[in-house]
């Protein structure tokens, strides 16, 4: 600066075109150069200030393209985020053109930004979304290791909200999957535990076959949730249900068995007390058998071992037991009179068990049979022996009742005699009941021998034919007694005939003494059973028809009884008859 002003020249704040120009035809003009010269200078000038002037332009009009390109860079990657982005643009292009170039840059460049950021972000979600699937996808797959190492490929020409929206859902609904699957695994393994620990078995081993995540979080390794994985549980699980099954099945029959045993052989409570825990399963479904270590194998072995050794008992006691169900047998046949030869069947039994050739658990389940046969026979046969123990009471009593109004002495005011009274009163209501009620057990006899195809037999005659006899018998007691009856009329008429003729005197035919009254020989008799001196005669006896030809003779020796025989006055109460009907 300090040289040109030094050399006349202006500084170049104050220098212009026009000044330089004027200074330089002033050197010129104090160098004399020619006017040829002169123009020649001036236009190298001029054209050296074309040339700078050009290569300005040149370069304004480069700068220009590179705005240009920069803006229109800048649009299409804006234009491309917006499309990836699904945003719409903040301002129109028709705005932008009335503005100068960088203005133009300066206001899509925030914008540009802004999409870029939004673009950064919205890759992650879709990075995290699609890793996350990536991730569900190998564990239902059963490709964990793969998932780790795999990079989910993010498209970032789509990363609208919409699709991000849709990949959100997919992730949700294998969520749930993945949700569902582990529940199953968690009810697999939950029903693995309880069966393992019902028949004690290793739980940890069981699962870990399956797959090694299942039996704990062993190294961070989560648990499989695979279609594979999912398939063996289930497998695993019907496997040990159908061993459950089978072990509850088998104690079942060792309980049985153990119960059958124990009552064939009559073993203690207490000692079957101690396989209480297998006896209590007896009746038990799979579903209820929850206890731990219920189906063991070792209490499955004790009770097979406990049946092995009732067993070789109940070879050394079978032929107590046999004859222990013979008596039950007979005693069932007893007890509804039922004829049986005992002495034949035990002798039989005993052949048969001391020679070796039959079973006697078959044996003894034969005899359970006819055992069951004989009670249901006793019960079919129940009601008519109830009938005829009612019948046997009522004959009983008809038969006391015939003592009792033979006794000349029963209105004596003796000891006891008011019980033999009413004993008599209730024995006349019930004799008048006997026709129909042995007429209703011989229609109940009649309809059990059609339907049973056999015989009723009691005390080893047939019942039909012991009511025939009785029938006849008592028809045949009825007419003695009328006869009696007849014969007492005609005696006393003629008693009065000859009272009347030659009057009274006493009877050569009366006892000098007079007999006790009806009740007073012992104290036994006292509360009026059976008259003293006789028997009760029941109808199903032999003396039932020995004492009906006895009363038959006595009627005959009736007949020869003197004319001047005089008796007191008999109530004929007896002959009238009840009118009333026992009931069956």
């Amino acid at each position: 600066m300090a040289a040109l002003e030094m050399a006349g020249i202006p500084s170049i704040s104050e220098t212009t075109c026009g000044s330089l120009l004027q200074k330089l035809q002033e050197i010129w003009d104090e160098i004399g150069e020619s006017d040829s010269d002169r123009d020649r200078m001036l236009l190298q000038l001029e054209q050296e200030c074309l040339d700078v002037y050009r290569r300005k332009v040149d370069k304004a009009s480069k700068y220009k393209a590179d705005l240009q390109q920069t803006l229109a860079e800048a649009e299409g990657e804006v234009a491309s985020l917006i499309s990836a982005l699904g945003e719409r643009a903040a301002f129109s292009g028709s705005e932008r053109e009335k503005c100068p170039l960088k203005q133009q840059i300066s206001t899509v460049k925030p914008l540009l930004e802004d999409l870029r950021k939004k673009k950064e972000d919205r890759v992650k979600e879709f990075w995290d979304v699609q890793s996350q699937i990536v991730q569900i996808c190998a564990e239902i797959a059963g490709n964990i290791h793969l998932s780790k190492s795999a990079d989910p490929q993010v498209d970032e020409r789509d990363l609208t909200v919409k699709k991000l929206e849709d990949l959100k859902s997919h992730h949700q609904e294998l969520q749930k999957e993945k949700s569902l699957r582990l529940e199953k695994v968690n009810s697999h393994v939950n029903s693995i535990r309880e069966l393992s620990a019902i028949m004690s078995i290793d739980f940890i081993k069981t699962v870990n076959e399956v797959h090694p995540s299942l039996g704990g979080p062993a190294n961070g390794q989560l648990q499989s949730i695979s279609n594979d994985t999912l398939a063996r549980l289930t497998a695993t699980v019907n496997s040990l249900m159908q061993e459950k099954q089978k072990r509850l099945q088998k104690l079942q029959d060792l309980g049985s068995t153990l119960i059958e045993l124990w009552n064939l052989m009559d073993t203690p409570t207490v000692e079957q007390k101690r396989f209480d825990h297998v006896t209590c399963l007896i009746s038990a479904s799979v579903n209820e058998v929850a206890m731990q270590g219920s189906l063991a194998m070792n209490i499955i072995e004790q009770a097979e071992g406990e049946v092995e050794q009732l067993n070789l008992l109940k070879a050394s006691k079978m032929k107590e037991l046999v004859l222990k169900k013979q008596h039950e047998l007979e005693q069932i046949y007893k007890a509804v009179h039922m004829d049986v030869d005992s002495d034949t069947a035990r002798q039989i039994l005993i052949s048969f068990i001391d020679s070796g050739n039959i079973d006697l658990s078959e044996l003894l389940s034969s005899m359970d049979d006819q055992i069951a046969k004989a009670k249901e026979q006793a019960l079919s046969r129940k009601e008519i022996l109830d009938k005829v123990e009612k019948w046997k009471f009522a004959s009983e009593e008809e038969s006391w009742l015939d003592d009792y109004e033979r006794d000349q002495n029963r209105y004596s005011a003796g000891r006891g005699a008011h019980i033999n009274l009413k004993r008599a009163e209730k024995a006349r209501i019930l004799v008048g009941k006997i026709p129909s009620l042995v007429e209703n057990l011989t229609a109940k006899v009649n309809a059990w021998e059609q339907e049973m195809g056999i015989p009723f037999l009691y005390d080893k005659v047939p019942l039909l034919q012991t009511l025939e006899e009785y029938i006849v018998l008592r028809q045949e007691r009825e007419e003695g007694k009328r006869r009696s009856r007849e014969q007492k009329r005609l005696q006393e008429q003629l008693a009065a005939e000859q009272e009347a003729l030659f009057g009274s005197k006493p009877s050569p035919m009366r006892p000098p003494t007079l007999k006790k009254p009806l009740g007073q020989s012992t104290n036994s008799n006292i509360m009026g059973g059976t008259p003293t001196g006789r028997r009760a005669v029941t109808p199903l006896s032999k003396t039932a028809i020995l004492a009906g030809k006895e009363r038959r003779e006595s009627g005959k020796v009736a007949a020869v009884i003197p004319l001047n025989y005089v008796s007191l006055p008999k109530d004929d109460s007896s002959s009238r008859g009840a009118s009333v009907v026992l009931s069956p």
